[in-house]
């Protein structure tokens, strides 16, 4: 159960259930099998490099380092392995086209076109847009770049823009928060696997390239400083520090949700649940359970 907010940012108390309420409408495009086919179709043909070119391209062609900086808890060693080779291959304006017609395609798949066509959605979707119109671009270079982006037409598309916006714009703040913290990607990606929540270990550490010997070698110094008791388990001290993490994200994320007002902000969450309980019953996250969680 998390604790309640001590914060008195308006907004603050708002932005973690809003964002786990949107969170799975803008993560379906990393599970798509028309995302996968399209992005295979430009010669992106391997899972990672349609993750790194398709999230990034919004920032240019940025090169390896930029891509590991602002996804944090990826090894930079497996980035390197394909960034920038992608954009030799496509152009990030070329990804960018193919990822928002692969998020239409798929959109229209999972939800079916009465609900694409619904009034809630387009009530779901304006109100996440007028959210977005609190984001600031200052120190949050992912965002920035999605940010950049023109705003598509349609109802459905303008609603996963705008939550794959507010993702972002969490997300570099949650960066910010680690930073602060004085913990690495590899290590808020410990911290959060050994809490019991996300991903497995196994999952964890395959997806984002790190050995068991760097694994290893983070969780002694998580247990140095305290966080991690000698069998591997997160300490007081450790789960201490995620919820403070997590309450300075809700801080730094805290002004769409302001401007959008408690009201508009619960209805908006609403509409995202009940959407997502849609994709994921049509099938959304096969395999792997998707799990809510920060970009850590």
């Amino acid at each position: 159960m998390t604790e309640p907010h001590t914060d008195v940012t308006p907004g603050a108390e708002l932005a973690r259930p809003c964002h786990k309420a949107l969170e799975a409408l803008h993560a379906l495009i990393y599970f798509s099998p028309d995302a996968d086919e399209a992005f295979t179709a430009l010669g992106l043909d391997t899972r990672t490099m349609r993750y790194f070119a398709g999230r990034a391209a919004p920032m240019g062609a940025v090169g390896a380092g930029v891509v590991a900086a602002t996804f944090y808890n990826f090894n930079p060693r497996i980035i390197a392995e394909v960034i920038p080779h992608a954009w030799s291959i496509a152009s990030p304006a070329t990804v960018v086209e193919t990822r928002f017609r692969a998020a239409d395609t798929t959109l229209r798949k999972l939800l079916g076109e009465d609900v694409i066509a619904s009034d809630e959605l387009a009530e779901a979707a304006a109100l996440a847009r007028r959210a977005t119109e609190a984001c600031r671009p200052e120190a949050r270079p992912l965002y920035a770049g999605h940010a950049d982006l023109e705003w598509p037409s349609e109802p459905h598309l303008v609603l996963w823009h705008a939550i794959s916006l507010l993702r972002e714009h969490r997300g570099d703040g949650h960066l910010m928060a680690l930073q602060q913290a004085e913990l690495s990607g590899l290590h808020a990606l410990v911290l959060q696997i050994t809490s019991g929540e996300g991903l497995s270990r196994k999952f964890a550490q395959l997806s984002r390239g790190w050995s068991d010997e760097e694994w290893a070698q983070a969780q002694d110094e998580l247990r140095e400083r305290g966080l991690l008791d000698a069998d591997g388990a997160i300490t007081d001290e450790g789960a201490a520090l995620r919820e403070r993490i997590e309450q300075r994200t809700d801080v730094l994320a805290a002004a769409p949700w302001a401007h959008l007002g408690a009201e508009n902000a619960q209805r908006l969450a609403a509409h995202g649940k009940q959407l997502s309980r849609k994709v994921a019953k049509a099938g959304a996250f096969p395999g792997q359970a998707f799990a809510h969680g920060e970009r850590q």
